[in-house]
């Protein structure tokens, strides 16, 4: 009897832990365009530069948050896309590329995402058709994100306004 419990209790320290190092599964533009036509759901489309300061901090606080990747790994394909590629991303049968300015330049499929204003990080909230829920510029800590996460991936969003949602959200893990 006792071999069964203490074998019980590693499978359960064991599950526990699992559970608490959950990450984010992010995909590229192409394999979530994959994923999209053999099981189409929302997109989570985070738009990022290597230089942006705001950027790293917000995938090395808010994206390891176990509510945060929860929810985003339940509703939502997780993009990463970087708003300076230099790669070309073949969409819809429209080629998009990076486009020179200056010292820098940007890619035009996020810069279409983003209606033409390039701030990093932005998240880019897609349907299950491509279209544009909401684009979000800046960083947000895990809370805000929860409830944004939670706002859109469970539709509140065709039913109510943000603000009536946020104030009545609960967080669905407890902090």
């Amino acid at each position: 009897m006792k071999n069964w419990a203490l074998c019980f209790l590693c499978t359960v320290t064991v599950l526990s832990a699992a559970a608490q190092t959950a990450k984010i599964e992010w995909n590229t533009w192409e394999e979530a365009a994959a994923k999209m036509e053999k099981a189409p759901r929302k997109l989570m489309v985070d738009v990022y530069t290597d230089w942006c300061g705001w950027c790293k901090k917000m995938d090395a606080t808010t994206m390891v948050d176990q509510a945060v990747t929860q929810l985003v790994n339940k509703h939502f394909y997780a993009v990463k896309l970087d708003g300076e590629s230099k790669h070309d991303i073949v969409f819809k049968g429209r080629t998009y590329r990076f486009v020179a300015t200056g010292q820098r330049g940007y890619h035009e499929l996020p810069a279409e995402l983003m209606g033409g204003k390039m701030s990093y990080p932005t998240l880019v909230f897609l349907d299950e058709q491509y279209g544009i829920i909401q684009a979000l510029p800046g960083y947000f800590d895990a809370p805000k994100l929860e409830s944004i996460l939670a706002y859109f991936g469970e539709n509140a969003y065709k039913q109510t306004g943000w603000e009536p949602f946020a104030a009545g959200y609960k967080s669905l893990i407890a902090r």
